[in-house]
């Protein structure tokens, strides 16, 4: 086996953001965080003419499942303690071979 990847995909609201400039400080502080604190990979994946709504696809890489299955849980509850609302959560397990 050549390792997992979690993929949480998080749909947040920020109420504070009167702008995209605003909605983007939020984004770019969340993107950030994911990165360094649980070294995953992030993209802004929907809702971006939206000033208030962003979705954010995660990628947490690991060497076993239940690795990479904390990370995520672990970022998900990380999201849930922050300033913004979230409006939904999904965890996906892959494991590269099932692609190969």
């Amino acid at each position: 086996m050549s390792g997992y990847v979690a993929i949480l995909v998080a749909e947040l609201h920020f109420p504070e953001a009167g702008s995209l400039k605003g909605k983007r400080k939020f984004v770019k502080s969340a993107k950030a965080q994911l990165q360094n604190r649980f070294g995953a990979s992030v993209a802004e994946t929907d809702h971006h003419e939206l000033w208030q709504r962003s979705t954010l696809t995660a990628a947490f890489v690991a060497r076993e499942a239940r690795e990479a299955d904390d990370l995520a849980a672990q970022a998900d509850r990380w999201l849930h303690g922050q300033e913004w609302e979230v409006v939904s959560t999904r965890v996906e397990l892959v494991a590269p071979d099932d692609y190969g």
